[in-house]
């Protein structure tokens, strides 16, 4: 069932009539149903593909009525917020393009049904579907770019000529050459803080579950094309952070992979077990049929607004951030692009290329994730050790990272756990904004219930 039905119940129990089918307009791709399909896919979930795409995929071209109502109103909210919507969010765009006449009523039970079949596609391929479209679109160009220019070659401009011929061309997928005009962007950028302030879209970043941290993140959670880390001390809990903060974006209906490199995926689910069952650890044997209960009701919450939990497991000081982007693709064939790729972590990946210095091996990973964040417009969460410095420090600083300052400059976020004996024995700990490049440093106090593996329970206090 898609989105839109649990956004609208007028449109679930509207009858399954079918619209009429519309004429292949003049110039239409020449791509076959399966294939359009596709295309109509990546163009309503997809950001990377609206991106590059951007100019070249035309609602017109498309023969389903559905797929060119849906694919002009993700375009429009692409040229105002910068991105593809959400599941929930093209749902909240289409209701409101339909209450302002630009989906017709009649159309609406075949978007339903068509919406449903997108979202089941496989966004495998994307580069060659780029590709093909825009092979297409520039093909199309120079035709008409040609057709064009006969009448002005019996005026001898051939001036003119050149410039259509040219701009032919040049037509393609966009992918070093995203122009954004600051002054004539402004009213798209007003248009975003409105809606942003109104609700009528959620702010981008993946929340961290909790409203009162959320709040002092510019993104309003995990940044979207960023990579954030969580710093500490051995043994502090940095796993148990990385597993809890991706938990709650699952629950919340992200899409959500987690990368292991220090345990396996049992432990880790174990993990996320006693977190959501609230039992500590140590007796979820005890309690195996009442935790299945309880996880079950969670994965059908999860599930009901497309939240969606893998997890991998990996040898330490194996796993290289190209396997990272071949498991990533893999998913895409599922039809599944992730909104939050937790790699736990990355102090203990190997490198493209290993060379004998430990800052090379350090900053090539920390980029490569960085890179691959802003790739696949996911926010990228991991950890990082402090130094020895950091490890008795009362509040670690970003100066206490662990052996590459370059961590700290290629972050977009660095976040310092810190607990003192005492703290830990009251289930506290503290969370310092410790380099950022758009938040606020402060330090949030924290509840903390370790023994089930909750590293964030509730804020208690900012400072």
């Amino acid at each position: 069932m898609s989105n839109v039905e649990e956004k609208d119940p007028q449109v679930a129990a509207a009858p399954a009539a079918k619209a009429e089918p519309a004429e292949k307009p003049e110039g239409g791709f020449e791509f076959d149903e399966k294939f359009q399909r596709k295309i109509a896919a990546l163009a309503v979930r997809d950001t990377v593909f609206v991106q590059r795409t951007e100019g070249l995929v035309i609602p017109e071209y498309f023969e389903h009525a559905a797929d060119r109502a849906m694919i002009a109103v993700v375009q429009d909210f692409y040229k105002k917020y910068k991105k593809a919507p959400d599941p929930s969010s093209l749902a909240q765009a289409l209701k409101l393009a339909r209450d302002d006449k630009k989906i017709r009523p009649e159309l609406w039970p075949d978007i339903r049904d068509r919406l449903g079949k997108l979202l089941s596609v496989s966004l495998a391929d994307r580069d060659f579907v780029i590709d093909q479209v825009a092979a297409f679109a520039r093909n199309t160009a120079m035709q008409n770019a040609i057709m064009a220019s006969i009448p002005l070659i019996d005026k001898g401009d051939y001036a003119k000529i050149e410039q259509l011929i040219k701009a032919a061309v040049m037509v393609g997928a966009a992918d070093d050459d995203n122009e954004y005009d600051y002054a004539a962007e402004i009213a798209n950028r007003t248009d975003h803080r409105v809606a942003l302030l109104t609700g009528t879209i959620k702010p981008d970043g993946i929340s961290t579950g909790f409203a009162d941290m959320d709040k002092h993140m510019y993104h309003g959670g995990w940044g979207r094309k960023e990579l954030s880390a969580i710093m500490g001390r051995a043994k502090f809990g940095k796993s148990m952070a990385l597993g809890d903060f991706g938990k709650n974006a699952y629950m919340l209906g992200y899409k959500v992979l987690i990368v292991s490199l220090e345990v396996s995926e049992r432990i880790y689910a174990d993990r996320i077990d006693a977190n959501i069952a609230e039992t500590a650890m140590q007796v979820l044997k005890q309690n195996a049929f009442a935790i299945k209960a309880k996880i079950e009701a969670a994965e059908q919450k999860a599930n009901g607004v497309g939240g969606v939990l893998k997890l991998h497991a990996f040898a330490s000081g194996t796993y290289k951030p190209s396997q990272l982007r071949r498991l990533i693709e893999r998913y895409r064939t599922r039809g599944i692009i992730f909104d939050l790729l937790v790699v736990d972590y990355a102090d203990i990946m190997c490198p493209e290329r290993v060379t004998d210095s430990v800052t090379e091996n350090s900053k090539s990973v920390w980029l490569d994730l960085r890179a691959i964040a802003f790739e696949q417009n996911a926010a990228v969460l991991t950890a990082t050790q402090t130094n020895r410095d950091g490890a008795k420090a009362a509040t670690a600083k970003a100066t206490d990272v662990a052996e590459d300052y370059n961590k700290v400059r290629i972050a977009d976020l660095l976040l310092s756990g810190n607990a003192t004996e005492a703290e830990i024995s009251a289930g506290e700990a503290r969370l310092h904004f410790a380099a950022s490049r758009n938040q606020a440093e402060v330090t949030l106090r924290i509840a903390q219930k370790r023994d089930q593996m909750k590293f964030f329970t509730k804020v208690l206090g900012v400072s």
